[in-house]
């Protein structure tokens, strides 16, 4: 840790094994938003963003867009009502974002590192007829594919907050498995 209490020393090598640890948690929800809305390329083009950073790309604005575009992607297919292929849309925006993970002791961090995984399990089990057995599948599939380094990464910060309906609940059960 830093000398200052509130802050974390993170490495891009550290923020890039997060990063990839986010696209391989939100590709398997990407079927789910394509099938919907086939001609939108805006998560996949976000997962796609992610892959080149956490594969050794620089950090640039064009990781934040792609973040921001596959987020108004879900607010657009929440709205039509395709709450599945939101939550889809939703796990790419994460996975791009946690190149962003902000080096800060905050519990509310924790959804950089693990948002994509349990937004993808939540568009798993509404595509699934809201079955949370699919969800904790993924979650568990997710706990699997979390590299020493994700673990180590994820250990820095407090527990991840109460709150937070659903989503909350499976980031808290994927949280409490990596610890």
């Amino acid at each position: 840790m830093a000398d200052d209490s509130t802050t974390l020393e993170l490495t891009r090598s550290e923020l890039r094994e997060v990063a990839g640890y986010a696209v391989a948690c939100a590709r398997p929800a990407l079927a789910i938003f394509e099938r919907e809305r086939p001609d939108d390329q805006r998560p996949r083009a976000a997962i796609d963003a992610a892959q080149v950073f956490a594969d050794g790309g620089e950090r640039t604005k064009a990781l934040r867009d792609n973040a921001w575009a596959a987020h108004r992607a879900a607010q657009e297919t929440r709205d039509a009502g395709q709450s599945a292929a939101s939550d889809a849309a939703r796990a790419a925006g994460h996975a791009c974002g946690a190149a962003f993970l902000h080096p800060l002791a905050k519990a509310t961090q924790v959804k950089h590192i693990l948002g994509s995984a349990a937004h993808a399990a939540r568009a798993l089990e509404l595509s699934a007829g809201d079955d949370p057995a699919v969800g904790a599948g993924h979650i568990a599939q997710s706990r699997i594919l979390a590299h020493p380094v994700v673990v180590d990464v994820l250990r820095r910060y407090p527990a991840a907050p109460h709150g937070g309906g659903r989503i909350g609940e499976l980031i808290r059960q994927l949280d409490t498995s990596l610890r």
